[in-house]
């Protein structure tokens, strides 16, 4: 009787452990090919800039990326669904999939550029490695692809900023008005969306009994880490509206003296 009951289970076994094989590939594959499209456009980007630095290219890159990621994911958000706060822990749709292996790849390409050429610290190194475990967990647990998403939108969103004042500094246009909108947008979207979006996000999370626990620690990291990046644009924020706030006072002090000495000459 358990050797027949065996021999029926068995071949519908074999079809399932064949099927989750086959996808696997397939995830592999996406991410593979979008490794490859990220790492040929980088190419492109260094052969079309061969005056400028490597890191300029690599940054471009992240400009397109950020772009791109930041439309797709808030499509599947806003649009084709479900909702990240309200249904945390469902099951993937198609897009979602498309979107982390596309975004899989890129991670994997911009750490192993990060590393070789040293060029970031430890923070946003574990950034990316946390990015990078946390896409292939949803990807191998067929869920929680719509909060991963989320995260991915806010992650993401200030990105562009983020280069465009890297840009700025690079071609000597920083110390203007166009740089001071740009951290100031970057800054206001960083604590809007990540800080406090995401502390709604996570909340959401936390409570919902369809995700499972390690990707509630996962969020948990993401979230610590957020704060860390948060602490580091406070300082520099600060330290830039002290400057300036300084020099606004000592030009005026200037202009009251001026003021006050040609006064004095016309007497």
């Amino acid at each position: 009787m358990t050797q027949c009951c065996f021999l029926r289970v068995h071949p519908l076994f074999f079809w399932f452990w064949s099927f989750r094989r086959r996808m696997a590939l397939a995830l592999c594959l996406q991410a593979l090919c979008s490794l490859g499209g990220w790492l040929s456009l980088y190419i492109s980007f260094c052969r079309l800039n061969n005056h400028r630095s490597y890191e300029w290219s690599c940054r471009l890159v992240t400009f397109t990326h950020g772009v791109l990621s930041i439309g797709l994911s808030a499509y599947i958000g806003f649009i084709d669904g479900p909702w990240p706060f309200t249904h945390p822990g469902s099951p993937n749709t198609p897009l979602q999939v498309h979107v982390l292996c596309l975004t899989l790849g890129y991670f994997i390409f911009d750490l192993g550029w990060c590393i070789y050429f040293q060029s970031e610290g430890a923070l946003m190194l574990a950034h990316h490695t946390l990015s990078i475990l946390g896409i292939i967990m949803a990807l191998v647990l067929g869920e929680s692809g719509t909060e991963v998403n989320a995260v991915l939108f806010g992650s993401e969103i200030t990105n562009p900023l983020l280069q465009m004042r890297w840009f700025l500094r690079e071609t000597g246009h920083y110390h203007s008005f166009t740089g001071d909108v740009v951290d100031f947008l970057f800054a206001a979207l960083f604590t809007g969306v990540r800080i406090g979006v995401g502390a709604h996000l996570l909340f959401c999370e936390m409570v919902s009994p369809k995700p499972k626990w390690f990707v509630k620690v996962g969020g948990v990291v993401m979230y610590a880490v957020s704060w860390c990046f948060m602490f580091s644009i406070w300082r520099f924020a600060w330290r830039k509206s002290s400057k300036k706030y300084h020099t606004w006072r000592s030009r005026r002090s200037e202009e009251r003296q001026l003021k006050h000495n040609g006064h004095l000459k016309t007497h």
